[in-house]
């Protein structure tokens, strides 16, 4: 795919990112480095849990987001200059072991830089969606992408 610019994009348009599905040693590895609660790292601890079974971390979900967006789009596709943050990231349903997610992301506004004549800054909603179509991860972000040059 061509590398697209800060000016390829519109408001409202949709990008897939990918899918990956979450195992339950992944689940447990990555708590035990990041988030040692014991839903996220001990199987019968989990089930006595309000969970009522394993789940994975928040930002482990947040994490594999991360990496089907590079893999899907800002590391392949799109002339990305970082990001300043995020506004807001909401972990709407557990994730559970043998989930597969899917990444998605929204462009909610475009914003030409005034200061800075080479980029532009892209408002979006990224999404993971179980394999029931249900949004278990949102997170609105701000990204700057290069302009069209010349």
């Amino acid at each position: 795919m061509a590398l697209r610019y800060f000016e390829d994009f519109r408001v409202g348009e949709v990008l897939a990112l990918g899918s990956r599905q979450v195992s339950e040693a992944e689940i447990i590895d990555f708590a035990r480095q990041f988030d040692p609660q014991p839903f996220h790292t001990d199987p019968e601890r989990a089930r006595r849990s309000v969970f009522g079974g394993l789940v994975a971390s928040g930002w482990h979900t947040a994490s594999l987001y991360m990496r089907l967006l590079v893999d899907g789009f800002v590391g392949t596709m799109a002339e990305s200059m970082g990001s300043p943050g995020i506004d807001k990231i909401e972990w709407l349903k557990p994730v559970r072991p043998g989930d597969t997610l899917t990444g998605r992301l929204t462009i909610l506004d475009l914003v030409p830089s005034k200061s800075r004549p080479d980029r532009g800054t892209i408002k979006c909603l990224g999404e993971m969606l179980n394999q029931r179509g249900e949004t278990v991860m949102a997170i609105h972000s701000v990204g700057f992408f290069g302009r069209r040059p010349g």
